[in-house]
């Protein structure tokens, strides 16, 4: 069984009163975790309170009062490639993540993550991702190693100030006799859970798609994201109709089987740049992954 050695946070809401229980707030939270897995988890001390102290059955539900758990799967895959290390000062870190691998413990996922990669690696005591990429994504991700300059780096991401660049491939016979689109709406959580949908409303979610260079019925295209909702960039690819090559969520969802690791999703967060608020420098990263032609 895979254990992750490093704690996990949730934190319940404010609900109105009568609060539920625990266990009915982490099932409802959780819904692919079975009740009685959390009964054991509980039973055993591997459910703690904010101050670090095992919860029980009994114990009340506290409103914005994290809880920490410790992942756990039964059969966890390794992923056979590699991170990247491209950057690290006393604030923050940039690696380049492998297609297949996430950036955080997920699904069935608790060592073989960036995070915990990483935190074995450099033997940091405080990392934290500043964003996240789709684990069938490759490309740049942040993480900060400081608390006290933690916010600071969040807020480049909240404000826009940070340019991403992305790159991707999707079948194309021919140039387009439009080449650019400005992509604008709304993305929310669709069914099943771990596929995104566009609905109308208030937009949330903003690219400009551009088609670069088309070659043997392949075209390669530049993706500028101006907003971070999960998904986008494969949804806003796929709504303009070029589906990006091997993905298995879009357009349409695909049954699910084992990764095929000769077949990752041709999208890689190819860029990251900003003003470093700390010490005032223009930071650009460039990850040297390769689309597959």
């Amino acid at each position: 069984m895979g254990i992750s050695p490093y704690p996990s946070t949730v934190t319940p809401p404010d609900v109105p009163q009568p609060y539920p229980s625990i266990m009915e707030f982490l099932v409802a939270r959780f819904p692919r975790v079975p009740r009685a897995r959390w009964e054991q988890r509980i039973a055993a001390g591997k459910v703690l309170d904010e101050a670090g102290c095992p919860i029980t059955m009994e114990s009340g539900y506290v409103p914005l009062k994290r809880l920490f758990y410790f992942r756990e799967v039964e059969q966890e895959r390794v992923i056979p490639f590699q991170e990247e290390i491209l950057f690290r000062n006393d604030d923050i870190l940039v690696a380049c993540k492998p297609h297949f691998l996430p950036v955080t413990p997920g699904g069935a996922y608790v060592n073989e993550c960036l995070l915990n990669r990483l935190r074995r690696r450099a033997d940091i005591d405080y990392l934290a991702p500043i964003h996240r990429i789709d684990r069938a994504t490759a490309g740049i991700v942040m993480f900060s190693v400081n608390k006290k300059t933690s916010d600071l780096y969040h807020a480049l991401f909240r404000d826009g100030k940070v340019e991403k660049r992305y790159e991707a491939l999707s079948p194309c016979t021919h140039h387009q006799e439009e080449n650019e689109w400005l992509v604008e709406n709304r993305i929310v959580t669709g069914e099943p859970w771990f596929r995104m949908t566009t609905v109308p409303g208030e937009v949330n979610a903003r690219s400009r798609i551009t088609l670069a260079e088309v070659r043997s019925g392949m075209g390669r295209f530049e993706l500028s994201p101006f907003t971070g909702q999960t998904h986008q960039l494969r949804l806003h690819m796929s709504g303009l109709g070029f589906g990006i090559l091997n993905d298995r969520l879009y357009p349409d969802l695909q049954p699910e089987v084992a990764d095929d690791f000769a077949k990752p999703l041709q999208l890689i967060a190819r860029m990251l740049g900003f003003r470093d608020p700390v010490t005032g420098n223009l930071m650009t990263f460039v990850s040297g992954r390769t689309l597959i032609w």
